[in-house]
């Protein structure tokens, strides 16, 4: 019993999750970590509306300002969206498949802390000398002649920070090629599964792209290189094409996974199977090839000539064939079902008009010729908010309401649930839909002020008051996590009484093990067969046994925070900082030090004995 029992006291609970490889706590990790970036850069937003609420504003000035919305922007995709997406992959995925835990927990543990290190790397610029200030696309014209340390804290950081992004997605594609549960065929798999599968391959191929652009931008700042340095016979375009190549997939590793989770929920409040699940696999996938023919859609106006232009057009447009096969089948799935509307129903059913307008927009962008009267105008800006926020955003709170009782055993109060809905929905449309007009009036993208009488007042004031409703749903919402974890209800395994899929066949939150016996998967929707069949639980797919699980490492800590040492040295060097190269070595020797004894260390895990294993109802057997 020793080899399980649960240690007392905060200092423990810290060490352990320090340590942790398991993934349902490192799924927590993740959720934590980036609802702390999501704060972050929410307040960044509300700092960029109070700047834009009124004409000839000074609440910050120029330069703050392109630092504010810079890190906006990098801090929402790159510290707040991935990473809770992470979070819901890591907290359900293995458990849908089957599965006891991930294929490679160590590798699992060191993507968690790379990404962490890389965004307290990124963000402490704010403290050291100023962020960086080049948009979130750092285009290399704008970011090579930037002054200070600032797209030094961007390069480097991100670098971190994708390396734990990369090692993250090609383990859960690993995982689930591997370690699914007898029968679970890749036919049977959910929807959120399947999504997370393909969000992977684009990981796998999208992020080395940026991985290379940021290394030449690192060798052309650092290094005194000329890769985008046009008065030195570099290209400074080839930074766009590197950086888009991931750019847009990475639209799509986002909001895949969003379409997973909006799946699950429509099936389970409809009480019905998904509608045309065969068709929403091949859309899936769809989506992610398409995704990569894509990226120089972001560049119809740098002079790519026609031929490119219309080649680049007709591919954007043709991926909103499959996604439109998607919203379909989630209508239909909800036509003659029995639909109840929790708060993640909410989320699901304002998600649909508010990203089918986000599409439409886009498909307005897609057209080259009209590109160019939209090209850097709020109308942009407009679009992505209603794919991003109307997309993924949204799918990322119907996922925290739908699996909080599954990841902490208790369940967030349904009326709070929403009132946060309403104040973000209605926020959201207020926020981004009047900058729809505000672009096609003739109001540029990131200006940091205007002047009165151009017809931009009322627009941008409005603007304003939606962020700040937007601003008060994510407070209530953050008193509903406070309340709902000091009252501590605990809750069953199926607290929604409809789940279909086997995550919702354990007790929540789940042992450390997952499943004391593997289960066998009869069909899609494998839970749901079985309590139609009017079992309580899952048919075991093996006998009861000991287990087999992995220690855990403070490894992984390690080689992150060693790569976070290192990256001050690399970048203070430039400087003559006479610190700055012990500091460098040192890092590099915590990280490397730590590798080489990870190589030699002797761990083979350990056992749990089939008397310590929990029942059922999640009670000592």
């Amino acid at each position: 019993m020793s080899t399980i029992a649960q240690k007392k006291g905060f200092g423990a609970t810290v060490w352990d999750f320090l340590t942790t490889v398991d993934h349902k706590k490192i799924a927590i990790l993740y959720l934590i970590a980036g609802g702390f970036f999501f704060l972050v850069g929410g307040l960044e937003a509300v700092f960029i509306r109070i700047q834009l609420a009124v004409p000839n504003n000074d609440f910050v000035s120029a330069g703050a300002f392109n630092e504010i919305i810079t890190m906006h922007g990098t801090t929402m995709i790159f510290l707040a969206a991935m990473p809770l997406i992470f979070a819901f992959m890591n907290a359900v995925m293995p458990l849908q498949i089957g599965a006891r835990d991930v294929a490679f927990p160590f590798v699992n543990a060191l993507g968690f802390w790379l990404f962490f290190f890389g965004g307290i790397f990124l963000n402490l610029s704010w403290f050291l000398g100023g962020a960086p200030d080049a948009g979130w696309t750092s285009y290399a014209s704008l970011a090579l002649h930037s002054k200070g340390h600032g797209i030094d804290f961007y390069v480097l950081g991100l670098q971190i920070s994708g390396i734990g992004t990369l090692i993250g997605g090609i383990n859960f594609l690993v995982t689930i090629i591997n370690m699914r549960a007898p029968g679970m065929t890749y036919m049977r798999m959910p929807l959120f599964t399947w999504t997370t599968f393909v969000a992977s391959a684009l990981i796998l191929f999208a992020f080395p792209p940026l991985t290379v652009g940021l290394t030449l931008m690192m060798f052309d700042r650092l290094f005194g290189a000329n890769f985008f340095d046009v008065t030195m016979g570099g290209n400074t375009v080839i930074w766009e094409h590197l950086f888009w190549i991931f750019g847009h997939p990475e639209v799509y590793i986002l909001i895949l996974p969003a379409f997973g989770i909006f799946s699950e929920i429509f099936s389970i409040f409809s009480r019905k199977r998904l509608f045309g699940y065969s068709s929403m696999v091949f859309a899936t996938v769809l989506i992610g090839f398409l995704g990569f023919m894509v990226w120089a859609h972001h560049m119809f106006t740098t002079g790519l000539g026609p031929v490119a232009n219309a080649i680049f057009a007709v591919a954007t447009m043709a991926i909103g064939v499959p996604t439109g096969i998607k919203i379909f089948n989630w209508l239909f799935t909800m036509w003659g079902g029995s639909v109840k509307f929790t708060v993640p129903m909410y989320y699901a059913f304002g998600f649909i008009p508010s990203f089918v307008m986000g599409g439409v927009t886009g498909v307005m962008v897609a057209t080259a010729a009209a590109d160019y009267q939209y090209h850097d105008t709020y109308f942009v800006v407009a679009h992505f908010h209603y794919v991003i926020v109307g997309g993924v955003v949204l799918g990322i709170l119907a996922g925290v309401h739908l699996w909080w009782p599954k990841m902490f055993g208790t369940m967030l109060s349904e009326t709070l649930g929403k009132v946060t809905f309403w104040f973000f929905f209605i926020g959201f449309h207020l926020t981004f839909f009047i900058q729809h007009f505000l672009g096609l009036w003739g109001m540029p993208r990131r200006v940091f002020t205007y002047l009165p009488g151009q017809g931009f007042d009322t627009a941008n004031m409005v603007s304003s008051i939606g962020a700040a409703f937007m601003s008060i749903g994510v407070l209530v919402m953050l008193y509903n996590i406070i309340m709902t974890s000091v009252k501590n209800v605990k809750v069953g395994n199926d607290p929604w009484e409809d789940g279909r899929t086997l995550e919702w066949s354990i007790p929540s939150p789940p042992p450390f093990y997952n499943f004391k016996q593997l289960p066998l998967v009869r069909g899609l929707d494998a839970y749901w067969i079985e309590k139609m069949d009017g079992k309580k639980g899952m048919t075991p797919a093996e006998p009861l046994g000991d287990i087999h699980m992995p220690n855990g490492s403070f490894i992984p800590f390690m080689i992150a925070l060693g790569l976070f040492i290192a990256a001050f040295g690399a970048m203070y060097h430039v400087d003559k900082e006479a610190w700055a190269l012990p500091v460098l070595i040192i890092g590099l020797l915590v990280t490397f030090g730590s590798m080489f004894v990870r190589s030699i260390k002797d761990d083979h895990g350990f056992h749990i004995h089939k008397e310590e294993l929990q029942d059922e109802k999640g009670a000592k057997a």
